[in-house]
């Protein structure tokens, strides 16, 4: 069973097929329940500390907003844990909203840095597009060390 990083990280979608397929899915709404799950959380309503930016800071330089760094506090665990990745590009705003462009474009450079096996697809657009995207990302699990098959 492989570690895979989703994005976008708040894909519910991308999350179960990944488990479906028998891998672990690595993605925000697993760390956001680890984070408000930890005792002394102040401020559920943010899911921040104040001390999540300066975490972020090992992701992102300190000229990056605060924003950046606090989002990389989040998703750069998960990043580091990656042991296989899929990319959604473009999919609409109900698919995962990320809700940061610059944190976006630093997570998809930082998965290629990586160099780890990565499956890169394109947001379906129809039924048919929509048949080929699950099951590229079928056998793209299939294809992981630890696979289930």
């Amino acid at each position: 069973m492989a570690n895979v990083f989703i994005f976008p990280t708040t894909s519910l979608i991308l999350s179960d097929l990944v488990a479906r397929f028998g891998h672990t899915p690595l993605s925000a709404a697993m760390q956001i329940r680890e984070i408000i799950q930890t005792p002394g959380l102040e401020s559920p309503p943010l899911q921040i500390t104040p001390e999540d930016p300066k975490k972020g800071l090992h992701w992102a330089a300190v000229e990056v907003p605060s924003g950046v760094r606090g989002r990389m506090s989040l998703y750069g665990p998960l990043l580091e844990r990656a042991e296989a990745a899929i990319i959604v590009n473009n999919p609409e705003y109900s698919f995962g909203c990320m809700g940061c462009a610059r944190t976006n474009e630093l997570l998809v450079f930082l998965v290629r840095k990586k160099k780890i096996p990565v499956l890169d697809l394109e947001y379906p657009t129809s039924d048919e597009e929509g048949r080929e995207f699950v099951a590229a990302i079928r056998r793209f699990l299939d294809s992981l060390p630890g696979a289930s098959a």
